[in-house]
């Protein structure tokens, strides 16, 4: 919109920019389909949230890719406020489910509203924690699908007091591949994204690898190294996320004064810039690695990059299988 100006010019662009990615045969929506998907989605009580509008997450709108637009039901109020995600293992422990409870009602007593994807377990316990204040659910598929199942009655009380928010069209039913995109919504509303039982290759640490691709701070509650549900935290914390024991620990952290700040670029801008940027940087590192394992002190120094960069590049590599760790500290190119 801010290079061709009008709704028509941008539709009539899309076909050549399609071309220049490779796609050939790239077809517009027909106009009475989307007509007919937003009238539906207004008819089921839905209202939608357009990129621009005042009540759009403002954080939101930093991310490269934000969704143009947003169905949502409940209290758009709720976004208003400063927003902290809260993300874990479906197949919660009873630890991590009472330490989620508790630093969920913790965060929301002291103001922020916490924002979680309506999943079993983590989720579950805290939406289900922080119904009166407010909650914001993110999730998957068309807000007229109750998936799971077993949290259908949250979908109800949720808008009582709190907001329902997706990207998707009513009646659609949630596939494997929607997950990722609710984790970045997720990832992108929120000031820090908190991990609370996760495993080392799971949905939540794909929302902790959004957070940091933009800037976010990523924070986690350790586990025991024996519970494969802490694995993902423990990896975390030790890449440098903040290691988080209760809700004090977050606020301390977010209010630091050394804390990186998030920075606003034109939509069309961000895209270019990080993509590129977090390429090469991924390029530079893998260029340094190789069969023969070196110390991760030598590659940051190498690398030329800022050494909680590098950390985060590293943590993307070897969650990608580019990279190995091995002990010692030594790192080295996966076969």
């Amino acid at each position: 919109m801010r290079k061709h100006e009008t709704v028509e010019a941008c539709l009539d662009e899309l076909p050549h920019i399609a071309k220049q990615a490779g796609v050939n045969n790239y077809q517009l929506c027909p106009y009475d389909i989307a007509e007919a998907e937003f009238f539906e989605s207004q008819q089921r009580g839905y209202r939608p949230l357009c990129y621009g509008a005042p009540e759009y997450p403002v954080l939101l709108t930093d991310t490269h890719d934000a969704p143009p637009l947003l169905w949502t039901k409940g209290h758009l109020e709720c976004l208003a406020k400063p927003t902290i995600a809260l993300v874990g293992a479906r197949n919660a422990s009873s630890l991590g489910r009472r330490m989620t409870q508790t630093l969920a009602n913790d965060l929301a007593q002291a103001g922020y509203s916490v924002v979680s994807g309506l999943a079993r377990g983590i989720d579950a316990v805290a939406h289900k924690a922080t119904l009166e204040h407010g909650t914001i659910a993110v999730v998957a598929g068309g807000l007229d699908v109750h998936y799971p199942r077993e949290n259908e009655q949250l979908y109800k009380d949720i808008p009582q007091n709190g907001l329902l928010l997706t990207e998707q069209p009513s009646g659609l039913i949630p596939q494997a591949r929607h997950f990722p995109m609710r984790n970045r919504i997720i990832a992108g509303m929120a000031q820090a994204v908190v991990v609370l039982e996760g495993a080392a290759r799971s949905g939540s640490l794909i929302t902790a690898r959004n957070a940091l691709d933009i800037g976010r701070d990523v924070m986690a509650v350790p586990g025991h190294p024996f519970d494969g549900r802490a694995a993902g935290c423990n990896f975390l914390i030790r890449d440098g996320a903040v290691l988080v024991r209760s809700a004090q620990d977050v606020i301390e952290a977010l209010a630091h004064p050394e804390a990186e700040t998030v920075e606003t670029s034109e939509p069309e801008s961000t895209n270019t810039v990080m993509d590129v940027s977090t390429a090469n940087a991924h390029a530079k590192i893998l260029g340094l690695l190789g069969s023969a394992a070196v110390p991760e002190d030598t590659v940051i120094r190498d690398s030329g990059l800022p050494a909680r960069k590098v950390s985060q590049h590293l943590m993307d590599l070897e969650m990608q299988g580019q990279i190995e760790r091995q002990p010692g500290g030594l790192l080295a190119r996966a076969n």
